[in-house]
């Protein structure tokens, strides 16, 4: 688990880096506050007892996501080479079937980078902000925790039709989110009858809203709209900023969620790791 001041030191240099390049990095603090210490997922680069090279490996099943960053002071040493074969390594030794490199779309620094190591353009994802809209009236619509193991069935099939994961791929996060993950996970119901899931992470004045779908068969019956519009309120009236990340190809959910109030603020590349 990583220490409160690695945590601190992670989000300093986050902040340095920020500011120099006027972008936003994904660094899903969610998830490095809920390392399991079971395996090396992040990697540190220090000066003189100060963080400046920074790159941390998430897990999603068979897929790892590496995200880093270096000190605008310290660039062109090779740092992040360093730390990105690191990470590469370690997603290879656990036997990682798609390795995929994020890095802010506005990042010109990223993007030169980019093309110097083995990789090519995978998809683009936008992170939205919701912005005080008149949301649609949810009658009919339950959201609730996840509880039973039904529950957990449910939200693994619909990870598996949603999201294109392997049915081991989706198991095998559904058991690192159930067990490590702090995110509230939600059963969406309509009339009765599970219709769809979603995860909320509530961190430092924010909420962020991951995994959400609904099963194909209901959709386009409004379930999406009235169900994201009950968890906005419930995350508003606690006086959280509310954010989610949809891929800039899905059209659908870019109507859904700028229907409710999201607009998008910040894109993020992904390439693929092809060596």
């Amino acid at each position: 688990m990583l220490t409160k001041k690695e945590l601190a030191d992670i989000k300093a240099l986050q902040q340095v880096c920020e500011q120099d390049g006027g972008f936003q990095l994904k660094l899903n603090f969610d998830m490095l506050e809920n390392r399991t210490g079971n395996r090396q997922e992040d990697f540190f680069h220090f000066e003189n007892g100060q963080l400046v090279g920074f790159l941390g490996s998430y897990g999603f099943g068979k897929k790892i996501e590496l995200c880093g960053m270096v000190h605008p002071n310290y660039r062109r040493r090779g740092i992040f080479s360093r730390l990105l074969k690191m990470g590469i390594d370690e997603a290879k030794k656990h036997q990682a079937e798609t390795i995929l490199l994020n890095a802010p779309k506005s990042s010109s620094s990223a993007q030169e980078f980019l093309k110097t190591i083995p990789c090519s353009f995978s998809f683009a994802e936008y992170q939205m902000k919701w912005h005080p809209t008149k949301l649609v009236e949810d009658e009919g619509i339950t959201v609730r925790p996840a509880v039973t193991k039904e529950d957990e069935e449910a939200e693994i099939q619909l990870d598996i039709h949603s999201f294109g994961f392997s049915e081991q791929q989706a198991r095998d996060f559904a058991d690192m989110i159930r067990e490590y993950s702090s995110d509230q996970r939600l059963i969406i119901e309509a009339n009765g009858k599970t219709a769809g899931k979603m995860r909320v992470s509530e961190l430092i004045g924010e909420a962020w809203i991951y995994g959400f779908a609904v099963y194909p068969e209901l959709q386009g019956k409004g379930i999406g709209r009235k169900a994201l519009s009950k968890v906005v309120k419930m995350e508003q009236q606690k006086g959280l900023s509310i954010f989610l990340e949809v891929e800039a190809k899905n059209a659908h959910a870019l109507r859904l969620y700028g229907s409710c109030g999201f607009k998008s603020y910040q894109a993020q590349d992904y390439y693929l790791y092809t060596k």
